[in-house]
């Protein structure tokens, strides 16, 4: 079985976020577009709940299954709050706390990087 690092679970959050902040930046972009729908992707949760762990045969004995590959991210039609008469369904409001969202999620990507990094640094100057 491979070792899951925290790094690379840190590393894919931050790519998650960054294609959830483009999103959420062009439907903000798009607001005043007759007929538009508001998109978002799947949660990361949901995303790395698909991700399976491939076990690792060490005799000839065992039991083998075939390794799945990390799917990309889905972008997906969000449920609109309201839909204006120009079938558009962007609302800036619900947007701006996605925004924010994002946001307290790459300060917390960061402060637990930081603190792993340190966590290292410490343990390898002793």
């Amino acid at each position: 079985m491979t070792p899951v690092h925290l790094f690379n679970v840190i590393s894919q959050h931050s790519r998650w976020l960054s294609v959830r902040q483009a999103t959420i930046a062009g439907n903000i972009a798009n607001a005043n577009t007759p007929g538009y729908k508001a998109l978002d992707v799947e949660p990361f949760e949901a995303a790395m709940e698909q991700t399976r762990l491939a076990m690792t045969s060490t005799r000839p004995a065992h039991m083998t299954t075939a390794a799945d590959t990390t799917p990309a991210t889905d972008i997906r039609k969000e449920e609109p709050w309201e839909i204006t008469h120009s079938g558009n369904s962007v609302t800036l409001e619900q947007e701006l706390i996605k925004a924010g969202e994002v946001h307290r999620a790459f300060r917390l990507n960061t402060s637990v990087l930081k603190a792993f990094h340190r966590m290292l640094l410490a343990s390898t100057k002793a």
